[in-house]
């Protein structure tokens, strides 16, 4: 079902992202401005449009959260390889993301800290977060 849904997901968000796909919907919203006084600018006329814009919206968001959560845990996963190769890389932020927003918080300020008045990555370097973290 995953493998399904990504699929579709991505295909729908390929589509929905061409230049295509707005000139179709920009279509339609002038086709149903112009039947308006055909339809007598009817309940059923607002009701067209309302209902379309409501459900696609509805859709695309589902679509959208899901190519956002991949994009997010792909970057990472590359992130945390960087982090796995490079030599001088603290290895124990691979993960933080899993953190609360506190958490991150705390860190990113500790870094912050930590970094004013260094040059380079040398004066920067330490053995663990925990360790940056408790010399603040």
């Amino acid at each position: 079902m995953d493998s399904f849904f990504t699929k579709i997901a991505s295909q729908s968000a390929r589509i929905m992202g061409q230049p295509l796909a707005f000139i179709i919907a920009t279509l339609f919203v002038v086709i149903w401005a112009a039947s308006g006084p055909w339809m007598q600018y009817s309940d059923t006329w607002q009701l067209i449009i309302n209902t379309a814009t409501t459900v696609l919206t509805f859709l695309a968001v589902f679509l959208i959260q899901n190519s956002q959560n991949r994009d997010g845990a792909a970057m990472q996963a590359k992130l945390d390889e960087i982090l796995r190769a490079l030599d001088k890389a603290r290895v124990e932020f691979v993960g933080i993301e899993h953190l609360t927003d506190q958490q991150i918080a705390e860190i990113r300020a500790a870094l912050e800290k930590d970094i004013a008045g260094k040059a380079g990555k040398e004066g920067t370097t330490g053995k663990t977060v925990e360790t940056l973290l408790d010399r603040y």
